[in-house]
């Protein structure tokens, strides 16, 4: 991972560095390391998990498409 620093402005560099390892999922690994989690609640959170993104794929698409309120009319 590289960061870039232009004109010596730490502070933007350092924003940057953080908005990335929030992307990648760093943070949140770091944090699951911190305690144990049993293997069958790693699967638990990981279908729920993929459960939540799959959702998410939809509802954007949905809104892509112009189809937000029917989206929320369906619940």
């Amino acid at each position: 991972m590289l960061i870039v620093v232009h004109n010596n402005n730490i502070e933007q560099a350092l924003r940057a560095l953080k908005k990335r390892m929030q992307r990648d999922g760093f943070f949140r690994a770091m944090k699951m390391g911190l305690y144990y989690e049993k293997p069958s609640e790693r699967r638990a959170r990981e279908k729920q998990e993929g459960i939540r993104r799959a959702r998410k794929v939809v509802r954007k698409r949905a809104l892509r498409e112009g189809l937000g309120t029917l989206a929320r009319a369906r619940r």
